[in-house]
């Protein structure tokens, strides 16, 4: 059998075991991790999820908003704005304190910009890292 049909059969948690972990995976870069006593790979995520978040707010870099138009637009600004909002805590201070950068022809601004949904989808790779490390799918 390949591996794709042995790991189609495993069964997977019930939705009440993982759930928290990983909105709390979501909300705090790194704490799923802590929670679940993986204390080293939880603390380099936070690190590495902030650091790369920082640095984006650091070389002033746009957030992305939802915004519709042809195709294309559609899905750079909304698949943009929820790499954004994956960061969770990091994203929603950040909104919250007014952060509001337009976006700047220039390399470093686009930089930043990148970083910012970056740092979202680091987050997205951690909560996904709960969620197999809670279903026994992974140690």
């Amino acid at each position: 059998m390949s591996d794709t049909a042995v790991a189609a059969k495993q069964p997977t948690a019930p939705i009440g075991q993982w759930l928290p972990l990983v909105l709390l995976a979501w909300l705090i870069p790194g704490a799923g991790h802590l929670y679940l006593k993986k204390t080293v790979r939880g603390a380099l995520l936070a690190v590495a999820i902030t650091v790369t978040f920082l640095l984006g707010i650091l070389m002033r870099g746009a957030m992305f908003e939802p915004m519709s138009g042809d195709l294309l637009t559609t899905i750079i600004y909304v698949g943009g704005f929820l790499g954004d909002m994956m960061s969770g805590i990091l994203y929603l201070l950040t909104v919250w304190l007014g952060y509001n950068q337009p976006e700047i022809a220039g390399h470093v601004h686009d930089y930043g910009t990148k970083f910012l949904v970056a740092a979202g989808l680091m987050n997205v790779l951690a909560m996904v890292d709960v969620f197999e490390i809670v279903s026994g799918r992974k140690d």
